[in-house]
């Protein structure tokens, strides 16, 4: 049913007969091919023959006395070299005494601190799998990705060990707990300190010759929405992630510049390493390179700011609200930017104008391009090149990536025709886990379809115009409505519910609920939010709520989320 409701879906995008001529007309040397196909610009890149972990340290002799990461606020970090041997140690703790295997799956619950990447080394050099959680999120949320997960272990701050402990009655289960103690905590009872697993002198690292793990193993294991609907999770293999990070190396789109014995460029990694796109391009790309990452555990605009300055933040990778606070913030000016070189935005589209605004602060010529990704491509499709100055323009497809852009049944449309955007390319996951009806929805001939509508110029640059699927970001996270509407279902007052994703200022889109009430129950609009905050994370709160007489639905049962928009939007 759900294959049928994707193609009745399809058919809203409106399909231009001259498609055909539009491609055929397109001359041969061009990105565009005579059936559709949009090549990337770029040349192909080989694709390495290794893990995750062995290409972050494959260059570590060049840079060990480089800091490897830094607190923002508080200045405590990590040399390469320390932590290439920290991690070490808690790989083979990891296998010692926690007992983790080859293919295990290991949670970190984390937010941006400088032990989060010695935390993820270990992991893979364990043989492990690390799947990522939001720390903000309640003990509910948890405890179904633990489930869904089957984590083994998970790494937290202890003053999350409350939530996930709730998690584990949730759950009716209980796996090893890890606490990184920033600040000279005492360590939870019925836990064991990271610092404790990762400056053991005396563990037997022989242990660590067991682990088995080739190109093709999945080493990460985020979960998305995907196109609708609860999160799945989506099984990412080292090659994934490698190709992905030799696919930005291209020297005509490069994210950073080379460490020397001059120059380490600094990264200002406030966007969290829990969501693929810090993961790999602020994370395992970066430190591939010997890049310094500044950073910042919970997003405050003042230390943000200070940072910037402090710690000579030269590349910036951001969201669309960084971007607006960068343009608004009262310390906004040529001096705090003075360090900037590169600004690239991605997790959701933005404006051109704030590019605008943002740029008017910097008053020089400083790089600001926009990407495109998904977590199912690990996650970058497209980038803007060096040189582009269309802030509306994610760019041409990265090296060794070929994109298409089809109508509502399945035709390819040519330059300048709007559709869904399908990617095809080394980056594109292996699948979602134990979910074989979300892969037949997400794969057609061995495309991945996007959900995403998009139009390409005859130079194969692409501009992403709307999103098919109905999930919502906020502030670049991903709400799906059904998480919401299943919760607020659970209301004793509520007898129907749908979520739809509205604009707002500073957040990009938030949710708006509408409600039926049960007859004869005493509804009251605050009672209903509240219930839903307390279960969800703050980013995906509702504080807008209407009631209504029913939510309009198809034969079908699917909820014509369109109608609500046009009548109540």
């Amino acid at each position: 049913m759900e294959k049928v409701l994707r193609t009745l879906q399809r058919t809203l995008i409106k399909y231009n007969k001259s498609s055909k001529c539009s491609i055929m007309c397109v001359r041969q040397n061009s990105v565009w091919t005579n059936d559709g196909i949009i090549k990337s610009p770029f040349k192909d890149i080989q694709i390495p023959n290794c893990t995750v972990y062995d290409y972050v340290w494959q260059n570590l002799e060049r840079w060990p006395e480089r800091t490897m990461s830094v607190c923002a606020i508080t200045g405590r970090g990590y040399t390469y070299e320390q932590a290439f041997k920290l991690s070490n140690a808690f790989a083979a703790n990891l296998r010692k005494k926690l007992k983790i295997r080859n293919g295990d799956t290991v949670a970190i619950m984390l937010p941006n601190v400088p032990d989060y990447p010695l935390v993820a080394l270990g992991i893979l050099e364990a043989g492990g799998v690390i799947t990522t959680i939001n720390p903000i999120y309640t003990a509910n949320e948890v405890h179904r990705l633990l489930l869904m997960s089957e984590a083994r272990a998970i790494v937290t701050l202890p003053e999350l060990v409350g939530v996930i402990k709730n998690a584990f009655k949730l759950a009716n289960t209980e796996i090893p707990l890890v606490v990184v103690k920033t600040n000279g905590e005492s360590t939870p009872e019925g836990t064991m300190a990271f610092n404790d697993l990762s400056e053991d002198v005396h563990v037997d690292k022989s242990c660590l010759k067991e682990v088995r793990r080739s190109p093709n193993d999945i080493c990460f294991l985020p979960y998305s929405s995907g196109t609708t609907g609860l999160p799945k999770g989506v099984e990412l293999t080292s090659k994934n992630i490698t190709a992905n990070c030799e696919q930005i190396n291209e020297p005509k789109i490069q994210l950073y510049n080379e460490t020397t014995a001059t120059h380490q460029d600094s990264v200002m990694s406030v966007l969290p390493f829990f969501h693929i796109y810090a993961a790999t391009v602020l994370m395992f790309h970066k430190m591939s390179h010997g890049i310094k990452l500044v950073t910042l555990p919970k997003m405050n605009p003042d230390h943000f700011m200070n940072a910037l300055e402090k710690y000579k933040t030269n590349l910036v990778f951001v969201a669309p609200p960084l971007v607006q606070l960068m343009a608004t913030h009262p310390a906004a000016s040529p001096k705090t930017y003075r360090h900037l070189q590169m600004v690239i935005n991605g997790a959701a589209p933005m404006a051109s104008t704030d590019a605008e605004r943002f740029l008017n602060k910097v008053q020089r010529k400083i790089r600001f391009n926009q990407g495109y990704g998904l977590t199912e491509t690990s996650p970058v499709v497209c980038v803007a090149p060096i040189d582009s100055d269309d802030y509306s323009a994610v760019g041409p497809p990265v090296p060794s990536t070929q994109l298409k852009i089809v109508g509502g049944d399945m035709e390819p449309l040519g330059p300048n025709q709007t559709g869904e955007l399908l990617v095809r390319g080394p980056q594109v996951m292996k699948g979602y886990r134990n979910n074989p009806e979300a892969n037949s929805e997400a794969f057609a001939d061995g495309w991945f379809l996007t959900g995403d509508m998009a139009v390409a110029d005859e130079n194969g640059v692409v501009k992403i115009v709307d999103r098919i699927k109905e999930l919502i970001k906020v502030k670049g996270f991903q709400v799906p409505p059904a998480e919401l509407e299943a919760v607020l279902r659970d209301h004793p007052s509520v007898k129907d519910a749908a979520v739809i994703g509205v604009p707002h200022p500073t957040k990009g889109e938030s949710p708006r609920a509408f409600v039926v009430p049960k007859e004869g129950a005493k509804s009251d609009i605050k009672d209903i939010s509240d219930f839903v905050n307390e279960k969800v994370a703050s980013f995906k709160r509702i504080d807008d709520i209407m009631f209504v007489d029913c939510i309009p639905k198809s034969a079908a049962g699917k909820i014509l989320k369109k109608e609500l928009k046009a009548k109540y939007c």
